[in-house]
């Protein structure tokens, strides 16, 4: 009773630390910034620490993403993860590299993961995770057509900057929540003089989907996920995904006022499963690019056994 005291009383406080410093980063925010991926399903881990090791396996994840095609300048990423449980019971870690370019710009950031899963109930888990890092910002001018080329204004910029995130995500096998800020500090890129400044905002993300078994063979999941930023419009996508055979999934999207997207992925085999997304820009900006394609593929290794009996789909 009294191991059980305690560990309520710890999940409190933990709960409490994490939405404190979520609400207070919040008020320092403006602007959406972070790298955007339709399959934010798959890729949970870039966003929120707490999952790193829940898969119960070493599990690899690259994925890339070339937003509006055929725009010059157009947003380009590349996310590559890696996280798996380490043997300590509770403790997961894991690893992350994002290059992401668009107009003049790129940033390259490295982080570590860190989570630790506490046993609420039968089936019931809650982790609490800590990000940390570096982020490399360039602003390379000479990929613009300056109008004056002695424009002091515009030159090449380097900027070095920490990365610190922290989350929580509530799941089982059938359903999971999560909450999250991959990065609770502001960082504001300018030149010598200060004449211009670039500022890097924190993002809030909510999550949350559900598996329904329709029968043996077919599994249907719908998932959304929320991102919120103080001083610019909440982004929301909705999806829903279907698992067929444990094999193949498809599935369609929308981010709300922005797109709409299909989703296919294949589990190729135990160990290797790949997908692909297009998405379709509703706007008025719709009429400037060829949508959006992102591409992943994701590596597992270790104790997936209990998976052919109760496969997780997120």
């Amino acid at each position: 009773m009294n191991r059980l005291l305690m560990t309520y009383k710890t999940t409190n406080l933990l709960l409490l630390a994490l939405f404190v410093s979520l609400f207070f980063s919040g008020f320092t925010t403006q602007a959406q910034q972070d790298s955007q991926y339709t399959q934010y399903m798959y890729n949970t881990v870039s966003v929120n620490p707490a999952y790193a090791g829940s898969r119960g396996s070493l599990s690899m994840m690259g994925i890339y993403r070339n937003q509006w095609a055929g725009l010059d300048g157009a947003p380009e990423t590349l996310n590559f993860t890696l996280h798996s449980p380490i043997g300590v019971r509770g403790v997961g870690l894991g690893l992350g590299f994002v290059s992401d370019k668009i107009g003049p710009s790129d940033e390259s950031m490295v982080t570590a993961d860190f989570s630790y899963t506490l046993n609420l109930a039968q089936d019931v888990k809650l982790s609490f995770g800590l990000k940390g890092g570096v982020s490399i910002w360039n602003l390379n001018p000479d990929k613009l057509n300056i109008f004056n080329p002695n424009d002091y204004n515009l030159r090449r910029e380097n900027n070095t900057s920490p990365v610190i995130g922290t989350g929580m995500y509530l799941y089982t096998q059938k359903w999971y929540v999560g909450l999250s800020s991959p990065n609770i500090l502001q960082t504001e890129h300018y030149d010598d003089v200060q004449v211009s400044t670039a500022t890097e905002k924190t993002h809030i993300y909510l999550m949350g989907g559900y598996v329904f078994d329709i029968n043996p063979n077919l599994k249907l999941k719908p998932a959304f996920m929320a991102k919120a930023v103080v001083g610019a419009p909440l982004a929301i996508d909705v999806s829903a995904n279907a698992l067929m055979y444990d094999t193949v999934t498809f599935g369609l999207g929308y981010r709300v006022d922005a797109a709409v997207s299909a989703m296919a992925g294949f589990q190729i085999s135990e160990q290797i499963m790949m997908g692909y997304a297009y998405d379709y820009d509703t706007t008025e900006f719709g009429n400037y690019n060829n949508g959006s394609h992102e591409i992943f593929l994701r590596f597992e290794l270790g104790t997936r056994l209990r998976a052919k009996v109760n496969p997780r789909f997120f």
